[in-house]
């Protein structure tokens, strides 16, 4: 296949990640990278992390996000004459404060502000907000996010805008602002579905759900998971997909406590005594789409 196709590819395999179709994206990534690798393209190599990155990101699996695109981005630095490295560097900067590597997510946030980065586009600009809002841990991110989605023609970008509203709900939801995080996580969750972006749906599924609302179509529809608040379901799920109590805790900013507790009372209404019985006890699971 001709060079001119590459991107073509990067975009479709971007694509498949987006809407949840794993097999797609990490089989694109993967041709990417045995094309482009004997060619010496490198270019293809990080066409195939971006893939893989956005592929983790929809499950919520940050500390792989990290990795790949750790292995073709350098913290604090944007490389001149490659473009590519504006494509993701919200993506970095999430992946690295969701993992506790808040000054590498600090540093590359300041490279795109003295690169004049914003100045660039629109769309540019509301990225950076977001990078930024997402590098800050205190409560000046909220006028950062705001300042995000109020940029004008956001909508024209509405998968990315629709991100800033789960990153912004994420973190009200954490501060336990939690009526002010349900507009933000219902504005994503309505998006991600309208554009067919299951995995990302189903993150903003459960934020909403562990704020204590129950999402309408994502519950199983028997008798004995309907029994089940919306925190114990979401438990439930993701302990049937293998999570332990610290990872699940990791992804919804709870304690492993909490989790277990939430566990604790799951199992006797859906009649198991341990999480090898989750996975026949619930139905209509989300499968983990984790790269």
């Amino acid at each position: 296949m001709r060079l001119t196709a590459q991107p073509c590819r990067y975009v479709r395999g971007l694509l498949a990640a987006a809407q949840g179709d794993t097999r797609t994206a990490l089989t694109v990534a993967d041709r990417l990278v045995s094309w482009g690798g004997p060619r010496r393209l490198d270019t293809l190599g990080v066409y195939a992390a971006h893939i893989r990155a956005l592929c983790a990101l929809g499950s919520a699996d940050f500390e792989s996000a990290y990795r790949h695109l750790a292995a073709v981005v350098t913290p604090g630095e944007l490389p001149p004459y490659q473009p590519h490295a504006l494509w993701f560097f919200l993506d970095f900067a999430e992946t690295a404060a969701r993992t506790g590597r808040h000054a590498e997510a600090a540093a590359h946030v300041a490279a795109v502000g003295e690169a004049q980065i914003p100045a660039l586009s629109p769309r540019l600009t509301m990225l950076t907000a977001a990078a930024r809002a997402v590098a800050t841990p205190d409560a000046g991110a909220h006028d950062l996010f705001e300042s995000a989605i109020a940029t004008p023609g956001a909508r024209r970008w509405p998968f990315e805008w629709a991100r800033i509203r789960l990153l912004y709900g994420e973190r009200l939801r954490r501060a336990k602002a939690g009526a002010a995080a349900r507009g933000h996580l219902d504005a994503a969750l309505s998006t991600f579905q309208s554009l067919g972006a299951a995995p990302w749906a189903a993150r903003a599924a459960n934020e909403l759900r562990a704020s204590g609302i129950a999402v309408p179509g994502t519950a199983s529809g028997a008798d004995r998971p309907a029994l089940l608040t919306p925190q114990e379901l979401q438990m439930a799920q993701l302990a049937a997909t293998g999570l332990t109590n610290k990872q699940i805790a990791a992804r919804l900013y709870l304690s492993p406590r909490t989790v277990a507790a939430h566990l604790r009372s799951a199992f006797p209404k859906l009649g198991v005594s341990s999480r090898a019985g989750l996975r026949d006890a619930l139905t209509g699971l989300p499968r983990d789409g984790r790269c």
